[in-house]
């Protein structure tokens, strides 16, 4: 029996006519969370609040670290922050916290709330809402101190 090649196999086949499969531009998707709305900028925000804080702390364990090594140089590195610059930077530090937590209490409801989900944006909103207004609370005294009002 004479070999066939792959090609006369093939060939030999009747073939069966596939129409194209049709392709088309994917949907949009609807409804997710994280497409360039409030979900998208909580997470971002979250996100640069979190490395902030914990860069943060990093620096507050170092320099309260320096009380073993050196007293002198403590005394020096504390007396640095009672700057109005460092003032402001304590200013920055608890607006980054109050919006890392409110915004971390509403990713909690989002993940363990079964209507969390579709009541986000609605969340967000009120996030940014309680979090101003305790900004407003603490900016003004916060500035008074900084600047020699208080």
């Amino acid at each position: 029996m004479p070999e066939k090649s792959a090609g006369a196999l093939a060939a030999s086949r009747p073939e069966k006519k596939y129409p194209l499969p049709k392709i088309s531009a994917p949907r949009a998707p609807r409804g997710t969370l994280y497409r360039g709305r409030e979900g998208m900028w909580s997470w971002v925000l979250h996100r640069i609040t979190g490395v902030s804080i914990f860069f943060f702390l990093l620096v507050h364990i170092l320099d309260t670290s320096l009380v073993r090594v050196s007293p002198g140089a403590y005394n020096a590195v504390i007396n640095s922050y009672k700057t109005p610059i460092m003032g402001l930077g304590e200013t920055a530090l608890v607006v980054a916290i109050g919006f890392h937590a409110l915004n971390g209490l509403r990713v909690i409801l989002i993940d363990f709330w079964s209507l969390g989900a579709k009541h986000q944006r609605l969340m967000f909103w009120i996030v940014i809402v309680v979090w101003v207004l305790l900004l407003v609370g603490f900016v003004p005294r916060q500035f008074m101190h900084i600047f020699g009002g208080a």
